[in-house]
């Protein structure tokens, strides 16, 4: 499976983990995997702080404040739309507050680079067509995955 990753850091607040990009990889594969998904697949990820993520959040869902993570797939529940030069498929777009990741990881006591790997793999799980405000069960589910990914990467909260 290959992954293309499209990475910008718009940020300068925080320095992002250093392997940031093959973090993101490591995640996107993890997660392609646990959903039984083996083809190969784009991604993007971009880093801001707190006052631009507020407006993307202004933006795109009518929420004026910050928030850590947003997610905006490119497919439906259904199926994904693909690249038609590779016949990867398009997952869609991750942007992550560096701000709001360090200020929770401090809030939940572990590292910041568990905290980035937690949101690159909660997002990934959105992009997948999860969404945990559609109950109790699917936000188990999907919470379930995230912890049973970021522990296959070997990246807990102690880590």
């Amino acid at each position: 499976m290959n992954i293309e990753l499209f990475y910008s850091n718009e940020q300068e607040k925080l320095a992002p983990p250093e392997d940031i990009e093959e973090l993101a990889v490591r995640c996107t594969v993890a997660a392609l995997e646990e959903e039984g998904i083996e083809e190969d697949a784009q991604v993007s990820l971009t880093l801001v702080d707190n006052e631009a993520i507020r407006e993307i959040n202004n933006e795109h869902r009518g929420i004026d404040s910050a928030t850590d993570v947003l997610s905006f797939p490119l497919g439906d529940e259904e199926s994904f739309d693909t690249d038609p030069e590779t016949g990867a498929i398009l997952l869609g777009d991750i942007v992550i507050s560096l701000e709001r990741a360090a200020q929770q990881a401090e809030e939940f006591g572990h590292s910041f680079y568990r905290e980035v790997a937690f949101l690159i793999t909660h997002s990934l799980f959105h992009l997948l067509g999860y969404d945990h405000v559609n109950g109790e069960d699917e936000e188990k589910e999907m919470f379930g995955k995230q912890e049973k990914v970021l522990e296959k990467l070997g990246i807990t909260r102690e880590s």
